[in-house]
């Protein structure tokens, strides 16, 4: 099967969106299928084309930048060409040129899959109020025009207002998770780098610094926090300095955080590669995710975590809080609730021993080949009916 993945950003973008597209496209790739990635030349620096573990990759050229996306004139004709030449198209969502690739699908019978992954959510601000109107148009011409939505949880597609719209097109897979065996001795390696022996428990998070990710919300619950265990520490790994359009955020928060780095409670690790991030986990008694809104559909770390036999504490939001639910590995606190999320990192932190999960059926079910036999069982129903 030739199957084109769409997308605005792909590696070395790091985000969750980009992850779970690599992940799916290798695996499908793995799994015999002759897998094309378009994608954007966001940094000149990037090859036009290249092909990365068995996955063709294609960049068009950038003109400029908007907000957080960007705008690439030849797009449209490089999606003709290649909607054209593959039999199934998949795009990845949110994604402004996701209605032409839709519609081109279209119009040469080619099935056209939507993975949705969050909602898009700017900044307060008139032009980012405009913005966020025209992606909304934009999915919504996407999603009347595909065959098919993916969605990682009923409990997302239930309460999202742009899936409820699409009901009869939504299907869940999980989402893909993998990571590498970390070498001999690095787990080790890592503790002594990032952080002193006496720095217990450790508390990760694993984001970009972005508004949406509720970094404050762990910043309010750190004293309660220290005053039940007052040599804690949080390692933060993640892009955390000019993250695109969160400059405004940073620079608000980092005047506290500097007073914890300075006292040994706070360490920003940057961002890691999947080496690393292998690990980063095992260095955890806890992962965070304090996430504030619908820009947050499931959380990839907190598998990754659960896989290293972490527990995590999660926002009560649709979709983030399943994967807690789901394998009893952690708590769900309160969504933007400090308080409520202390509480539920020292519940975890006091017991660890009930929140212990069969790590090996984790591991099963989200095995990007079990993920993607998923989509391609999709794919060729799809195919079926054409």
């Amino acid at each position: 099967m030739k199957i084109l993945t769409v997308l605005t950003y792909y590696r070395p973008h790091t985000s969750g969106l980009t992850i779970y597209a690599e992940r799916l496209a290798r695996a499908l790739a793995r799994r015999g299928h002759q897998v094309t990635v378009m994608t954007t030349q966001y940094e000149k620096s990037l090859p036009r084309e290249e092909t990365m573990d068995g996955v063709k990759i294609i960049r068009v050229p950038v003109a400029l930048r908007v907000s957080k996306g960007v705008i690439a004139p030849t797009f449209g004709w490089v999606a003709t060409k290649l909607v054209a030449a593959h039999d199934v198209v998949q795009m990845h969502l949110p994604q402004f040129d996701a209605p032409g690739v839709a519609l081109r699908g279209r119009l040469f019978g080619k099935p056209a899959v939507l993975t949705y992954h969050c909602d898009l959510l700017l900044p307060p601000g008139p032009f980012n109020r405009f913005v966020n109107l025209v992606v909304k148009f934009q999915n919504n011409m996407a999603g009347i025009l595909s065959n098919q939505i993916v969605t990682y949880t009923q409990d997302y597609a239930d309460n999202s207002t742009y899936l409820s719209r699409y009901k009869s097109k939504v299907q869940t897979i999980l989402p893909p998770v993998e990571l590498p065996t970390p070498q001999p001795g690095a787990v080790k390696a890592f503790a002594e780098a990032h952080h002193r022996a006496d720095r217990k428990p450790v508390i990760g998070m694993a984001a970009r610094f972005a508004a949406e990710k509720g970094v404050e919300v762990l910043l309010d619950a750190l004293p309660v926090i220290l005053k039940k265990y007052p040599k804690a520490q949080v390692l933060f790994a993640g892009t955390y300095q000019n993250v695109m359009g969160e400059q405004a955020y940073f620079d608000r928060l980092m005047p506290r955080i500097r007073g914890y780095e300075q006292q040994g409670h706070w360490t920003f690790l940057g961002n890691l590669d999947p080496v690393q991030m292998a690990a980063f986990y095992p260095n955890l008694d806890v992962l965070v995710v304090p996430s504030l809104n619908s820009t947050e559909a499931f959380g990839l770390v907190q598998i990754e975590a659960m896989m290293n036999g972490v527990p995590c504490v999660a926002s009560a939001l649709p979709g983030v809080r399943q994967p807690v639910k789901m394998h009893g590995m952690g708590r769900v606190a309160q969504i933007g609730d400090s308080a409520s999320l202390a509480e539920s990192v020292l519940e975890v932190l006091n017991e660890p021993q009930k929140f212990r999960g069969d790590i090996e059926s984790i591991r099963k079910l989200y095995d990007p080949n079990t993920v993607a036999a998923e989509y391609e069982k999709l794919f060729e129903n799809l195919l079926r009916k054409k």
